[in-house]
This record gives structure tokens, C-alpha cells and sequence, in this order.
């Protein structure tokens, strides 16, 4: 492999700066001892490059090891079969292996013939694996060979697949004469109702097309890989460019995972653009494969009624080919879905069928860590390393993950469409089939009737007595009155019979939106001219929509499949009793209330990652404060000290580069104290405007200004306005505002740059943009304030969480009580300082992004200062921090900063 001679050890496109050498060494070895580690390094120091290039290497030798370590055991054991006496020089390795295999079966007196038998079945045993190991990786790499360098055999592909795509549009063809003839009813409604459920054990599902062993799924187990994850798609992506540009992008095989939504390339799927009707539409798809397959094998003489849709992107050898191509060259889910238009074949389902002999699978924070999505994705941990980067948030992720949250319209509507889903087919359903439904079914009831409500009325007439309540699970339960149902069979049944997605057909078929209750003696001819009906109704009331509907318009994504909601809020409820609360907010009508499940102890759930993996690595541009990653995640699900490794390092940038300023008081001398008591009196906002006045006299290009709140920068921006605050800082540098939604950050974004570019190159009355944000907000996580777009980042007052939140509460209470004090201080109240200051983190790092940049950041709150809330802050930040207790020195020092910058620009 060329390495550019950058690094004896590790290769890099270039050569890397110390740091990066040292964080790869680290890497390793935390890679090699089975560690934890957690891994700070801050943005702009090649943190994604140096995570790629330390985990590689260590795989590459990893897998080396392994290779040599097999050849020797098959070369001893081929000397030892010609000499005939290898017996008595048995490895160790093999020693070890047939003792654990044996286990107490050593305890008991044997005959010598029965241990020396035991034992070469064992040594012949272990043979035959490495061979069949070595085998099957001869067997891949050359196939993987061949595709990237036969191009015969892409063509004949090519060509291949254009056939089949001829044949399938025939098909389509075809199918749509036949759907324009009378339709069977019974065979319509086949797939509506639920199989039969005869038994509480587990079983395999049968609907899955990754499931199906075949024996290409078989020619290999999960060979060791690497696991990225991340939070945003975006953050994915460049990851994966980071790899194309390696020294690893060539060899390396990578697969990228995503959702069915950002990844379908079938047009009639895709464009119902919601991901629950995506999913359920592509599960339809394959469900209807699978059934005609079946049917074809069980019944070829029968050939009535309509021929259902199948997703022509899912042929079998298309996914195969398109698996290998995957395999052979890293492309990020773009270039994925390129490839899969090109060639008439869905990324999806190859990418997951790739997984198995992937290098690096690149994937999203919820398909790694929510373990049933995990094993819906056929990702198996066991012996993996998991990198997880972007982690500053990682405990609040997975609590979010595992949390579950359904509202009063929701539930009703669930036990409408369910009552009718019975009522309607209740002669076609087992016994075992009504008895869940039923079950399920009171269960709505109870659930309705914690929020003060009854099923069978309009949720939105029903006033309920507004007022928040937080309970354990087990007072929920007996609050509900359903703690005499088997939550745990419950939640089995929903995963076996698929019944919230066979609920979702019957709806989309029969009922509609809206709670109506509809009668279920309706007459065949009515089935028929139903759906009409109510498509022409849809037409002749479209402006305006039905009262119902009127209030709950934040409500319309998940309304077609309420009971998926409900199915995630059972599952919530099978936690711990001490791991969750339920939260019962009541609002003023029962379609407005909710319930949603609290989850307290994320360890429960991140403790299966770190147990089954071989190493995970946690990693972030702003870690600190770490102490309550140790404690609350990885301390609470078992991991013991001597695993946990930490390694933190420095910018690239030089010292001088940044001035980090803690201020203590405004230009007048009032004190800057942003306590929930004093930030919105008139001193305070003045005092700040006049801060924010100086600033942009002296800084050049962009002052990005971050406020605690969405309200508070409501308030003081208001404030402004009336007393030509806002006009004054205007004349000196545009100001832009964050956007509410998410859609026209891009667009704000644009304009701010632009605006910077023109004024630094045609001067003018302006210097610049001030850009006013919110901490926590949009453009506090992953946007590049990087050179003139973030001179200076202003941090206005403390962003404490709200402490009178009752999850919040309830969280600093679960603290308290089960975690340990630490010098002194409760962990609730140390949780609400590391909330704050992890955002305060985030935010202020938008700054400094590679090594030729230079920014300065003013931290406007005397609190700043203290001892321990300095320590939070980043070690390269805080090493450089100055605290002023007068404006004067402070302003002193950042008008001298900016002027050595220009004059060093100038040379």
C-alpha cells in the first residue's frame, strides 16, 4: 500500500501533524487491550482521518495476526498427521479451546483412550475450521478481485440487468391489465389478517428478504469489522469522503447503511415521503414476493384474482451483483443511489446483505444503538469495535432512543381502527388471535383512561382537568389497571404478528383518517365504492379539514399508523421499574394530552454494545466534562475502570491563535450575571447591547452571538429595537437572525457569507455580519464558522437547562439516589453544570477549524470564572482563557489581538 512515506506505522495522505500520530497510537491501542476509551480531540485537528487510518492499520494487522496464527496451527497439524505422533504436542491455543469446550466433564475420572479421543475430535474440529475460514476468505477476495478488475464482467452485468428490466416492465405491463379487472375480494383481504398465532415461543419471521439463508449468505460469517457511527447522515458522509481520500480507500471494503427513506430508489415508494409510509410500502412490496413465490410452489394451477405489486428493484441477482459492487468501492449514500438507478436495483436491501463481509460499516446513531433496529439490520456486535463519533450527547441519544411518547387522538384512534379490524374479521381470526387483540384493546382503554377520557367519543370534545403527574411504571400500571396483563407477551405478539402494520393496510383501505367509527356490517357492493367515495369526499372537502383534524396538525405524520406508537410505548413499559417514569401530561382536551415514557438509565441499554464488542471507542471534538460519561454510562453498565481508557489532546493551532476572554462587566461597570433574576432587566439588556457595540468596532468579517434561549433572544432583540440598539449595530455589521425552521438555515447561512465576502473585499460603512443564535440550537452543532465567518463568538449569560422540567427533576432525583457523590456535590446538580456546559462547549467551538485559523471568544457572565466550571472548558481553550472583572483591559486586549492579526496578514 502507498503511504507517501508519511509514517512508518501508520498510513496518511500526508504527513500528520503530532497530535494526529499520537491519537492513532492511542487508537491502537486501546484497539488491542479490548478497551473503552474515550477520545477527545477538537474539530479541525483531522479527528475523522486519524480515526480512520489508526483503526485500519490495527485491522489490517489484526487480520494478519489471525492469517499466520491459522497457517501455523494447519502446518503443525499437517507435520503432525505425516510424523503420527503429534499428540502429545498439542498447542496451547488448542489446550485452552477444548478445556473451555469441556468444562466439568475434567472433573470426572475417564479412561486415557476417551481423553485422547475427546481431544484429537477437538484438534480435528479446530482444523477443519481454519481451513474452511482460510477457504472462504481465498474464495471472497478473489471474487472481489475479479469484480473490480474484470470489466467484461461488469458489462455482461449490465447488459444482463437491462434484460431483466425489459422483462419486468413487460410484467408491469401486464399487471396493470390485469388490476383493471373485477378483483376477488377475498384475495384482496388475504393479506390483512394476522397468521395464526399458536404459541408464546419464539419464532423466526419469514417476511424479512435478508433472512432467507441461501447459500452465498452462508459462504461466510461476520468477518471482524469496524462500526462508525454518527449523528446526522451529512456527518456520514463526510466521513465516508474522508475515507475515498485515504490510504485505505482503494483496498478498504466499506458498506453505508441508511433509512428506506434516504435510500429507496423506487419512484412509487419514495415519493410518499413519509418513512412510516415508505417502510410499510416496502415491506408490502416484499411481503408480496414472498407470497408469490410461495404460491407458485404450493399452488401452480391456481391463476385467479389480481396479480399484487412487487418492487421490481429487488430481484435476487441484482442485489447480489449490486452487493459485490458495494464491496469493491466506497461510495457514500449519494453515489449508492446513483448506482442503484443505474442499474435498476435497490440500495437498501444490498447494502444490508454486504454487511457480513464489510470492513467499516458506516451507519446512523439509532441503527446502532436501539438493538431492535439493530438486529432488523442484521448487525451483530460480538467481537466488533464500534467507533461513536460526534458522542458529546451519547447518553441524552440513547435515552431519547428508548424513550416513547403517545397522545390522547392517537390512542383513540388505535382503539377505533383496532375494534373495527376485529369486528370485521373476527370469523377469520384464531382464538389466540382475539385473545391478544382483546388484550390489546383494554389495555387502550386503561391507557385512555389515565388522561381523564373514554374511547368511542371524539378525543377532541373531551375535556380533561389540565395538569402534569409523574409516576413509576409499576403506579402506571396500576393507575391504568393493567397491571394484570403480560406486557412481555404482549409486546411478542405485536413483533410476530406484525399486527400495527397489518392495521395500517386495513386502514389505508377501509377507514381513512380521522376517528370515525365506522359499522362493520357493511355490505360487499359498499366495500367496493367505499374507497371512491371517499377519495371524491377528499377532493370536494380538501381547503378545509375536518374538526377534528383542525387542532392536531402537528399530529398528521403519525396519523395513519397510531398503533406503532402505541406498540413503542408497551415496549417502553417493560423496563425497569426503577430504570423509567411516566410522565401523564393532561391538557386541556383529551387529543392534546399525552403519556410519555422517561428513560432514566441509559447504561441499560448501551451495556449490551460494550459487553459484546472486542472494543468501543467513543470519540468527540468537545468531550468535556467526561466524568459523567464514566459514571452514568459506562460505569453504570458494567464496564470496570482498568477497561476505560481517555486520551485528550490539543489544537493544532498555535497559542497565540485564539484569546478565550471571560467578562465580568460591561463597558458602564454593571456586572454581567445572566441569573434567571436579573437578565431581563433594562441595565442588563443595555449593558449587553453596548458589549456587542465595541465588539464589532474592533473585530473584522463575522460576530456570531449566542443567547441561552429561542425566548430570551426574543426578548433582548425586542428590547433593542425599541431603544435603536439594533439600529446602531446594524450600521456597523449586518445582522442576520437564526431561522426557526430547519429548511432555511442553508439559505440564511448563504446570505451571511455572502455578505462577509462582499464586505471584505469592497469595504464599505459595514465590516461584516453579526449573527445572533441560539446555544443548542441549529446553527450551534455542526456549522463551520471557520476563518472570517466567526472572528469572534459571543457567548451571552449561562444556557442551564430548565430546572423546574419534572423529566429533568426526576432525572437529578434517579441521580442522587443511585449514583455516588463527587467532591462533595450532589450528581444531580453536577448533571445541570455539565448540560450547561457541554452546550456552551458545542457552541464555541464553531470557531476554530484548521490550523491557519484565529478567533476570539467572549464569555459574557462573571460565572465563567469560577474554578470548577473553568475545568469544563476544553483544555486548548482553557489554557488560553484570560478573565477581566472591568471592560476596559479586556477590550484593550481584543483590539490589540485583531491588529497583530492584520499587521501579521500584511507581511
Amino acid at each position: 500500500m502507498e503511504n507517501g512515506d508519511h509514517g512508518a506505522r501508520f498510513p496518511f495522505p500526508f504527513k500528520p501533524y503530532p497530535i494526529q500520530e499520537r491519537f492513532m497510537e492511542a487508537l491502537y491501542a486501546a484497539l488491542e487491550q479490548r478497551k473503552v476509551g474515550i477520545f477527545e480531540s477538537p474539530t479541525g485537528t483531522g479527528k475523522s482521518l486519524s480515526l480512520i487510518c489508526g483503526a485500519l492499520t490495527w485491522l489490517r494487522d489484526f487480520e494478519e495476526k489471525k492469517r499466520k496464527e491459522a497457517a501455523r496451527l494447519l502446518q503443525h497439524s499437517d507435520r503432525d498427521r505425516k510424523e503420527g505422533g503429534g499428540e502429545n504436542e498439542c498447542n496451547g491455543v488448542q489446550k485452552s479451546g477444548q478445556e473451555e469446550e469441556r468444562g466439568s466433564s475434567d472433573a470426572t475420572t475417564e479412561p486415557d483412550w476417551v481423553s485422547e479421543f475427546v481431544q484429537k475430535r477437538a484438534e480435528r474440529e479446530m482444523v477443519n475450521k481454519l481451513k474452511d475460514e482460510e477457504m472462504k476468505r481465498k474464495r471472497r477476495e478473489e471474487r472481489l478481485e475479479m469484480i473490480r478488475h474484470n470489466a467484461q464482467l461488469k458489462y455482461a452485468m449490465k447488459r444482463k440487468n437491462s434484460e431483466v428490466n425489459e422483462v419486468e416492465k413487460l410484467l408491469q405491463l401486464s399487471k396493470q391489465e390485469l388490476s383493471s379487472e373485477e378483483k376477488s375480494h377475498e384475495e384482496e383481504e388475504e393479506g390483512l389478517i394476522v397468521a395464526d398465532y399458536e404459541s408464546d415461543e419464539e419464532a423466526t419471521t419469514k417476511t424479512r428478504i435478508c433472512d432467507d439463508d441461501s447459500d452465498d449468505d452462508l459462504e461466510e460469517e461476520h468477518i471482524t469489522k469496524i462500526y462508525y457511527c454518527s449523528r446526522t447522515h451529512s456527518q456520514l458522509a463526510q466521513f465516508v469522503h474522508e475515507v475515498q481520500k485515504s490510504p485505505y480507500g482503494s483496498t478498504v471494503s466499506l458498506v453505508n447503511l441508511g433509512s428506506r427513506q434516504n435510500m429507496c430508489v423506487n419512484p412509487d415508494v419514495a415519493r410518499l415521503g413519509s418513512l412510516q409510509l415508505i417502510n410499510d410500502r416496502c415491506m408490502e412490496l416484499q411481503k408480496n414476493k414472498h407470497d408469490k413465490q410461495n404460491k407458485a410452489d404450493l399452488e401452480p394451477k391456481r391463476r385467479c384474482g389480481v396479480a399484487k405489486a412487487t418492487c421490481a428493484f429487488s430481484g435476487y441477482e441484482k442485489l447480489m451483483a449490486m452487493r459485490d459492487e458495494v464491496l469493491v468501492k466506497v461510495r457514500d449514500i449519494e453515489q449508492l443511489l446513483q448506482h442503484g438507478r443505474e442499474t435498476h436495483t435497490c440500495p437498501y436491501y444490498s447494502t444490508r446483505m454486504a454487511i457480513p463481509a464489510a470492513e467499516v460499516v458506516v451507519l446512523p446513531y439509532q441503527s446502532l444503538l436501539h438493538a431492535a433496529t439493530r438486529k432488523a439490520s442484521g448487525i451483530k456486535l460480538k467481537d466488533q469495535i464500534v467507533v461513536i463519533d460526534e458522542a458529546h450527547n451519547l447518553t441524552d441519544t440513547i435515552t431519547a432512543l428508548h424513550s416513547a411518547e403517545v397522545n390522547g387522538a392517537q390512542l383513540c384512534r388505535a382503539h377505533s381502527q383496532l375494534s373495527q379490524y376485529c369486528d370485521r374479521y373476527r370469523s377469520r381470526l384464531k382464538a389466540k388471535n382475539l385473545m391478544y387483540i382483546k388484550q390489546i384493546l383494554f389495555v387502550l382503554e386503561g391507557l385512555v383512561r389515565t388522561l381523564g377520557g373514554k374511547v368511542g367519543l371524539n378525543p377532541v370534545t373531551q375535556s380533561t382537568q389540565s395538569g402534569a403527574e409523574l409516576l413509576t411504571i409499576n403506579d402506571f400500571l396500576f393507575r391504568a389497571q393493567i397491571d394484570n396483563i403480560n406486557l412481555f407477551k404482549v409486546q411478542k405478539y405485536f413483533e410476530k404478528s406484525m399486527i400495527s402494520r397489518k392495521l395500517c393496510g386495513f386502514v389505508e383501505k377501509y377507514e381513512g383518517k380521522g376517528v370515525n367509527i365506522h359499522s362493520s356490517s357493511v355490505n360487499k357492493e359498499n366495500q367496493r365504492t367505499e374507497g371512491l367515495g371517499r377519495f371524491l369526499q377528499s377532493l370536494q372537502n380538501k381547503p378545509a379539514a375536518p374538526p377534528e383534524q383542525q387542532g392536531l396538525v402537528e399530529d398528521r405524520p403519525s396519523m395513519a399508523s397510531p398503533m406503532m406508537l402505541v406498540e413503542s410505548f408497551l415496549f417502553a413499559l417493560t423496563n425497569s421499574n426503577k430504570d423509567g417514569r411516566v410522565v401523564m401530561d393532561k391538557q386541556v382536551c383529551l387529543a392534546q394530552s399525552s403519556l410519555k415514557f422517561l428513560m432514566l438509565n441509559a447504561a441499560v441499554h448501551f451495556a449490551q454494545v460494550v459487553q459484546e464488542c472486542r472494543a468501543v471507542i467513543i470519540a468527540g471534538g468537545t468531550m468535556q466534562p467526561v466524568a459523567d460519561f464514566k459514571e452514568q454510562l459506562l460505569l453504570s453498565a458494567g464496564v470496570s475502570e482498568e477497561r476505560i481508557a481517555e486520551f485528550s489532546c490539543g489544537h493544532v493551532i498555535p497559542p497565540e491563535n485564539i484569546l478565550p476572554i471571560v467578562l465580568c462587566a460591561g463597558p458602564s461597570g454593571q456586572e454581567l450575571e445572566f441569573t434567571f433574576q436579573t437578565r431581563d432587566t433594562p441595565q442588563m439588556m443595555e449593558e449587553t447591547g453596548r458589549v456587542l457595540s465595541n465588539l464589532c468596532n474592533v473585530v473584522p468579517g463575522g460576530v456570531v452571538c449566542f443567547f441561552p434561549s429561542y425566548e430570551y433572544e426574543k426578548r433582548i432583540l425586542g428590547h433593542w429595537e425599541s431603544n435603536g440598539v439594533l439600529q446602531r449595530l446594524a450600521a456597523k455589521k449586518k445582522v442576520f437572525q437564526e431561522p426557526k425552521k430547519a429548511s432555511q438555515v442553508e439559505q440564511v447561512l448563504s446570505e451571511y457569507t455572502r455578505c462577509i465576502q462582499r464586505c471584505s473585499s469592497t469595504g464599505g460603512g459595514q465590516s461584516g455580519a453579526l449573527l445572533f443564535s441560539v446555544v443548542g440550537g441549529k446553527m450551534s452543532e455542526g456549522i463551520n464558522f471557520s476563518d472570517d465567518l466567526g472572528r469572534c463568538i459571543v457567548m451571552v449569560g449561562m444556557p442551564y437547562p430548565n430546572i423546574k422540567s419534572p423529566e429533568l427533576q426526576e432525572k437529578m432525583a434517579y441521580l442522587d439516589k443511585n449514583m455516588p457523590r463527587v467532591d462533595g456535590r450532589s450528581p444531580g446538580k453536577t448533571l445541570v453544570e455539565n448540560l450547561c456546559m457541554k452546550a456552551v462547549n458545542q457552541s464555541i467551538g464553531r470557531a476554530i477549524r484548521h490550523r491557519g485559523d484565529y478567533a476570539c471568544i467572549v464569555l459574557c457572565d462573571r460565572r465563567y470564572s469560577r474554578a470548577g466550571t473553568l475545568q469544563k472548558l476544553p483544555e486548548w481553550i482553557r489554557s488560553s482563557t484570560h478573565t477581566h472583572s472591568s471592560f476596559g483591559p479586556a477590550f484593550a486586549s481584543i483590539r490589540r489581538f485583531f491588529l497583530e492579526k492584520r499587521q501579521t496578514q500584511q507581511l
